[in-house]
């Protein structure tokens, strides 16, 4: 089962099911399996959500998880600091876990109803199945295809403040790298692309730094386009292998979807987002994924205090009873 809405689009969509097409596909961070919705996009009545969600079981926790406490967090943080400086990195994005339980239950319509109306400008979806269950909200795309021009579209989106603080040079040379990677592929794919000034994303109570992309590509090129992209500067560093190999061994718990990319296919476009403002569901707890991108000139303190602005994304709006 999943619900979706695309950034600045109040319709609501869902598939049929169908085992013979597959439209919609998940990929992990690391590239290990990937999860497909099966069926053909339709659009569907709002009413409809009522039938389905207000009758889905959620999985159990068997994880056994200890998040990391905020002490963990910034002696953690340290080390990944440490190891910027070690092999003059210009960035590595650090991320941490939030685990919340001690409730009775999650109202999954009214929670996806707030992030839907919090969040107009952002792809929002629900997606639950025998095994995983997950929501979110995000404006990161990875890639937008458009099928008759060839138009390909993406993004460098990084430095996180909030609304009413100024950028200042940390936020800016944070975006800078993942910009000049951007720039570096789609210049092998093309020559006829445009780039946009740098301007302030709003999302919420937090606010990025943003440089759009556009270029015309062979159709052929697009999945070696975003393979190459994926994971960018914003979700992993650079250099990226290193960096990922890096992640693995710093942070405490895998990533799965987080930090991944959705690719949803309709008769006009290919859209590929980035799954950053997300939770995982479950039945007695909710798992919360934040990270930020950690550069040498990096406070700890200042670090902790962005994860939990962007842990609010989604926190503020889900509804949860109580036991």
């Amino acid at each position: 089962m999943i619900y979706f809405k695309l950034p600045f689009d109040e319709n609501l969509y869902s598939t049929d099911q169908n085992p013979d097409e597959t439209h919609i596909v998940f990929y992990p961070f690391d590239g290990s399996e990937k999860i497909e919705c099966n069926g053909k996009i339709m659009k569907i009545n709002h009413e409809n959500l009522d039938d389905s969600i207000l009758t889905t079981s959620l999985p159990e926790d068997n994880n056994h998880f200890i998040p990391e406490t905020r002490n963990e967090y910034l002696t953690n943080l340290e080390q990944v600091i440490h190891t910027i400086n070690e092999n003059q990195l210009p960035k590595l994005v650090y991320s941490r876990r939030k685990i919340f339980t001690d409730f009775l239950e999650i109202d999954l319509k009214k929670s996806f109803e707030n992030l839907c109306k919090s969040y107009p400008n952002a792809f929002r979806y629900i997606f639950i199945n025998e095994n995983n269950a997950w929501m979110g909200a995000f404006s990161e795309v990875l890639g937008k295809f458009n099928k008759d021009t060839h138009d390909f579209e993406t993004m460098s989106l990084a430095g996180t403040l909030p609304v009413s603080e100024s950028w200042s040079e940390k936020e800016i040379e944070e975006q800078k790298p993942v910009t000049e990677y951007i720039r570096n592929i789609l210049k092998n794919y093309s020559d006829q692309s445009e780039e946009s000034a740098t301007y302030d994303h709003i999302s919420g109570n937090i606010k990025h730094l943003r440089t759009d992309f556009k270029a015309k590509i062979k159709p052929e090129n697009l999945y070696k386009i975003i393979q190459q992209l994926h994971p960018t500067p914003a979700v992993c560093g650079i250099p990226k292998d290193f960096c990922k190999e890096k992640i693995r061994e710093l942070e405490k718990f895998p990533r799965e979807l987080y930090a991944g990319y959705i690719k949803i296919e309709n008769e006009d476009n290919i859209f590929y987002f980035v799954n950053l403002r997300c939770c995982k569901l479950y039945r007695d707890s909710v798992h919360l994924f934040v990270g930020g991108g950690i550069t040498s000139q990096s406070n700890p303190e200042k670090e902790w205090t962005e994860t939990e602005l962007k842990s609010e994304a989604i926190l503020k709006n889900l509804v949860i009873i109580d036991k």
